[in-house]
């Protein structure tokens, strides 16, 4: 297959700390940009996941308890009684 050539612009920093961590796993920046676009096809998807968080501002108190509730079964943390909720309120 034909090769090409791909400009990437990003922050001076983030390319050097980049380049650093490809070479402390033994391949190049251009070897791991490739193994993600080859990841990126395979799956349909970026491999991992790209988010913002909420804004506390613009939440309503109900989206905020949905979203708290989330967290509590992603994370598979304990459900809290109403007491221990209003001890931890006090």
């Amino acid at each position: 297959m034909a090769q090409v050539s791909m400009t990437v612009r990003m922050d001076s920093q983030l390319k050097k700390q980049f380049n650093e961590l490809c070479n402390e796993i033994g391949m190049s920046v251009n070897t791991a940009i490739n193994v993600f676009a080859k990841a990126v096809v395979m799956n349909r998807k970026i491999p991992f996941e790209v988010k913002a968080a909420p804004k506390a501002e613009a939440m309503s108190g109900l989206d905020a308890f949905y979203a708290l509730r989330a967290e509590v079964e992603k994370n598979h943390l304990p459900e809290l009684t109403l007491d221990e909720i209003n001890e931890e309120i006090r």
